[in-house]
């Protein structure tokens, strides 16, 4: 794992660009080369739209290996944030012994992958910390409703951020605490989003990635008018790529996931396996050992076409690096292989 020691020895090294890799969430890693000049313009942009200012502290709590990690390093050298750096784990705040700086809070910006966010919430003494945070901002995976309405009444401000590596971080943020909380993201300045024939979204964005960028994201897009200005909103609905079809209907895995979200407690996802009758059929990984439960669960919840033909009982479910379902592991695990 790289250490920020060894990350600003690679910022400062005379070098324009530098090498990152992609999370892997649908696939395996792949090697990205990047632009320096691009990444203080994605981080300028941020520290710009959340009002971020010379001598504010931001917590550095994800790895450096990939893009989150070292934008918040950026972020922090080019605006002079105070920088907290802890090591990644599952409960970052455990390593911070004060959660107050005697103005009611310590850290001004916190960038977390849904799991850390939620461990925290389950330590009284993380939560408070995490109530602290004057923007907290949670990347990198979906968060569900139950983790929403935990953070509902949070006193400052807590976003849920789009973006990718290949945008070099967010591009977009939607509240999710308090009367401005929306399920549609707000692109951020000078990025323009579109869809393309499949309905997937297209970005973009200039100062950060220098071509457009056709995502396999399916997506809903709006225009907004306030103050005699219009701006233009997007909602994802899932992934291209995680549609399973099965007899000739085609079944959003995301889309079966938020169904259930709210009937079943223990940790699952929603994938697919190869069938010679179907073509494809759902499948349900799951921690856990009572399948009848889940299956009966997903009868009285889901129409027959989106119920799981296949529960697979797993010790965890595969999750990449930076806490996202591994989706491309989930569908090998169901094949059984």
């Amino acid at each position: 794992m790289m250490t920020l020691e060894e990350f600003l020895t690679e910022w400062n090294d005379g070098n324009e660009r530098l090498l990152v890799h992609t999370s892997g969430s649908t696939g395996q890693p792949k090697p990205l080369w990047v632009e320096k000049v691009r990444m203080l313009a994605s981080a300028r942009m941020t520290c710009d739209f959340l009002g971020l200012k010379n001598g504010d502290t931001a917590l550095l709590c994800m790895p450096l290996d990939y893009i989150a990690g070292k934008m918040m390093v950026v972020r922090s050298l080019d605006r002079g944030l105070k920088l907290i750096n802890v090591e990644p784990s599952g409960h970052p705040l455990k390593a911070i012994p004060f959660c107050s700086n005697g103005e009611g809070k310590i850290i001004d910006f916190a960038a977390m992958v849904p799991l850390q966010v939620w461990n925290s919430l389950q330590v009284a003494a993380e939560r408070e910390e995490l109530r602290q945070v004057r923007h907290l901002l949670i990347g990198g995976g979906a968060i569900d409703k139950r983790m929403a309405e935990a953070l509902h009444d949070f006193p400052y401000a807590v976003w849920s951020s789009y973006g990718m590596t290949e945008t070099l971080s967010h591009i977009a943020l939607r509240r999710l605490n308090g009367p401005e909380s929306s399920e549609w993201y707000t692109p951020l300045p000078g990025v323009n989003v579109s869809l393309g024939e499949e309905g997937c979204l297209m970005i973009e964005a200039p100062l950060v990635c220098a071509e457009r960028l056709v995502t396999n994201d399916l997506a809903e897009i709006r225009e907004t008018h306030s103050s005699g200005s219009s701006s233009v909103e997007f909602r994802i609905l899932g992934r291209r790529d995680n549609v399973v079809c099965t007899g000739g209907v085609k079944i959003q895995t995301e889309e079966v996931e938020r169904k259930l979200a709210d009937h079943i407690s223990v940790p699952f996802l929603i994938t697919k396996r190869r069938d010679e009758k179907f073509g494809e059929v759902v499948v349900m990984l799951y921690e856990g050992s009572n399948d009848e439960s889940l299956r009966a669960i997903c009868q009285q919840v889901l129409p027959k076409y989106e119920q799981p033909r296949q529960f697979i009982s797993v010790i965890h479910l595969p999750l990449t690096e930076t806490g996202k379902p591994a989706r491309k592991e989930a569908e090998r695990i169901a094949e059984g292989k």
